[in-house]
């Protein structure tokens, strides 16, 4: 036995997720309809692009309503 070795350890947090998974053998496939379903989209390109071109340029002081200061 190696000087350096540790028994095994196991936080309590490693213990609930694989109690967690092996009381639930579908989750991961339930995490992946998840993020398929929320983040996993096709982007427009063309749309994205237009979207990008049609914004207006901000002033630099915001609540400046014209170009008169006064």
């Amino acid at each position: 036995m190696s000087f350096f070795a540790r028994p095994h350890y196991a936080s309590d947090t490693t213990n609930f997720i694989a109690q967690l998974k092996a009381d639930r053998p579908t989750l991961e496939q339930e995490q992946r309809q998840g993020r398929a379903l929320l983040w996993d989209k096709q982007i427009d390109r063309s749309f994205q692009a237009d979207a990008e071109t049609a914004t207006v340029a901000q002033q630099p002081y915001v609540y400046q309503t014209g170009s008169d200061p006064t």
